[in-house]
């Protein structure tokens, strides 16, 4: 027998390769409607978020410390103040991955390229 000739011309295991069954409108508006819920997601989970949230607040706390550092504080680090100068680095880095993640936001894929990928795999 054929694979021309095989009755399950689906996408269950076992069937031959080449064959798919084409995404039906209940597929595609379950996809758009988990794309809609996983955006949401997908900017709270960002790593560009978490990595400028973290900086931030850390460069805070150092830059405060540095602010409030006394004069034998100074005196250890060869009158340099260090957490001053790192807060302040910490600051600028994380202030610009959140500006680098307000200006790029991530966005899902489209739809037609989820579905792709769903006949794909089937």
């Amino acid at each position: 027998m054929s694979d021309h000739s095989n009755p399950r011309d689906d996408n269950t295991p076992g069937a031959p390769h080449g064959t798919y069954k084409p995404a039906n409108l209940d597929d595609i508006q379950a996809v758009e409607r988990l794309e809609r819920e996983s955006a949401t997601a997908s900017r709270l989970f960002d790593v560009r978020l978490i990595i400028g949230g973290l900086f931030t607040v850390y460069g805070i706390i150092v830059t405060i410390t540095g602010i409030t550092a006394s004069d034998a504080d100074l005196a250890k680090a060869q009158d340099i103040n260090i957490n001053l100068w790192t807060g302040l680095g910490m600051l600028v880095l994380g202030l610009l991955f959140l500006a680098w993640m307000m200006w790029r936001p991530q966005t899902p894929p489209p739809v037609e390229e989820i579905v792709e990928d769903l006949n794909r795999e089937e």
